[in-house]
């Protein structure tokens, strides 16, 4: 268009496609059951034991499934039918509340038994997510995607708003055994939508990646991605304190403010209140501030939350601090989600996501048992102060590690690599594969060359070389010899369909500083095995 104004694209557009309408519907009604779960599992282990370091752990069992399958799921949701993945496990939590809510009703759950339910549900979640994440885009136009996304937020803090409070009043009538029964009912219109979709799987001309293949490649990414590993730094630096909060105020709930079970649901509801307002200003908010200044302020918000318990006594107040920290909440996730989108390819997507949500539940995990234990060795005041402080010292971070408002690099791939000119065909399991090319560049410019091939050589092993290399010869010095080896055909081949626009960029900032009229020369020498005895 060229008269300046862009087309108005709705935030609910996408749930006019009947499938993504659907899922979501059912995929909201399973997030206010997760939520009453949470609230379940939090209370009835203050029922069961005293003990802080317990209590905290729930948040622990419920974490660290994601810190142990990680990477593993994320790798399963790039090369195997995401669906039939989905459909495996919304059926295991079902399953796993299922049993939980039948022992609590019998009076069979122990913090022990609870503890393990708890984990296998964190399991099913941490195997679930990055398989949801990455089925975007192949529910909704790609038009569509950015609100799309925006909705699985939005229902998420629908589910934060009222699930606590909904499970607080269903513990209060008819037990924490009825809040995992319903939890287990939940999943089953998740399970209905999905069985319904016929995904159609796109022709594929690679050989399916192997699961360790695939793991290796997309740690090798994050290892040389600048830019996402400042979002996994920020990231862990933020929850590591701020999961204070979510394993300590059940304690806080009952034993300073005084409250049931409603009471501290209505306290989380007002997180997800907060978090639901947060949702509409953020826009705003993100025009005026840059991304590090929106993130700080955010965390100042988020720690105000943490400390509000100590200052005072009075819950009103605390339930106003907390919808404040509900606010700082979703500014923090939106904006650390963001910014790990920008700085992922479509190619190894699901695998980030999993290493972000990786970092994230980890943080979760170890930073409740420290204020669990911190706190039983001391009090739980003490323990929420200290991760208040934590918060606000750990915005320093953005001197080191900025998420930034500078222009983001063209991700999408540029397929601009030809197709090696072969006399002999490898098989795709043959390699290592050594590449080697060969440039001309005048002395006098060898350091600002050797620059060059460092932000080059960045992009090769994130495409997929597990070594690199940049060689000058001792007997020519306009002669330099780049060198990076792939573990295999098929994974070299993969490394052509990688490359993006950005790292196209690169390679023509190096090119032009090789002198000549004939390009570099480029040759693939493959690991030869005598296979005679």
């Amino acid at each position: 268009m060229r008269s300046g104004h862009r087309p108005k694209v709705s935030a609910w557009a996408p749930l006019r496609v009947p499938l993504f309408r659907a899922l979501w519907i059912a995929n909201v009604a399973s997030n206010v059951g997760t939520w009453m779960q949470s609230v379940g599992a939090a209370w009835l282990m203050t029922s069961l034991t005293q003990s802080s370091a317990m209590v905290a752990l729930v948040q622990t069992a419920t974490s660290l499934p994601v810190f142990l399958v990680g990477l593993p799921a994320g790798a399963l949701a790039d090369i195997v039918d995401r669906r039939r993945l989905l459909l495996v496990t919304q059926s295991w939590m079902l399953a796993a509340a299922a049993l939980l809510g039948v022992l609590t009703l019998t009076g069979a759950t122990t913090p022990w038994i609870l503890l393990a339910l708890t984990f296998v549900l964190g399991l099913g979640a941490s195997l679930n997510l990055p398989a949801w994440q990455a089925s975007m885009p192949d529910l909704v136009p790609r038009a569509d995607l950015p609100s799309a996304l925006a909705l699985n937020g939005i229902s998420v803090n629908i589910a934060r708003a009222i699930g606590p409070a909904m499970g607080g009043l269903l513990i209060a009538a008819a037990g924490t055994g009825a809040v995992f029964l319903l939890n287990a009912v939940s999943f089953i219109g998740v399970l209905a939508v999905l069985m319904r979709w016929r995904r159609a799987a796109g022709p594929s001309l690679m050989p399916t990646e192997g699961l360790a293949g695939a793991i290796r490649a997309g740690a090798r990414y994050v290892r040389y991605a600048p830019r996402f590993r400042a979002v996994l730094v920020r990231t862990g630096m933020f929850i590591l304190c701020g999961s204070a909060l979510w394993a300590l105020l059940p304690l806080v709930a009952r034993r300073e403010l005084g409250l049931g079970a409603l009471g501290y649901g209505v306290l989380l509801g007002c997180v997800g209140s907060g978090a639901v307002l947060g949702a509409i200003v953020l826009p705003r908010a993100r025009a005026a501030l840059s991304a590090d200044a929106l993130v700080n302020g955010a965390t100042v918000l988020f720690a105000l939350a943490v400390a509000a318990p100590v200052l005072t006594r009075r819950v009103p107040l605390v339930a106003a601090a907390m919808g404040v920290g509900g606010i700082g909440w979703i500014a923090l996730m939106s904006s650390f989600n963001t910014a790990a989108q920008l700085a992922l390819p479509s190619w190894v997507r699901a695998r980030g996501v999993s290493m972000y949500f990786l970092v994230f539940q980890g943080g979760m995990a170890s930073g409740s048992a420290l204020w669990g234990t911190l706190a039983t060795h001391t009090s739980d005041a003490v323990a929420l102060l200290v991760a208040a402080l934590g918060l606000v010292a750990g915005t320093a971070a953005s001197l080191r590690w900025r998420l930034g408002r500078e222009r983001q690099p063209d991700l999408t791939p540029s397929l601009h690599w030809p197709e090696p000119n072969l006399v002999v065909s490898p098989e795709p399991d043959e390699g290592p594969v050594l590449v080697t090319v060969e440039y001309r560049v005048e002395p006098e410019r060898a350091g600002e060359f050797a620059r060059a091939m460092r932000r080059l050589g960045r992009a090769r092993r994130r495409s997929g070389a597990m070594r690199w290399g940049l060689f000058r010869d001792a007997a020519d010095p306009k002669r330099f010899v780049e060198t990076f080896l792939v573990e295999s055909w098929a994974e070299h081949l993969r490394q052509h369909e990688r490359v993006t626009v950005s790292d196209h960029a690169a390679e023509e900032q190096v090119r032009a500083l090789h002198e000549g009229g004939e390009p570099p020369v480029v040759t693939h020498l493959i690991a030869f095995r005598d296979t005679e005895p």
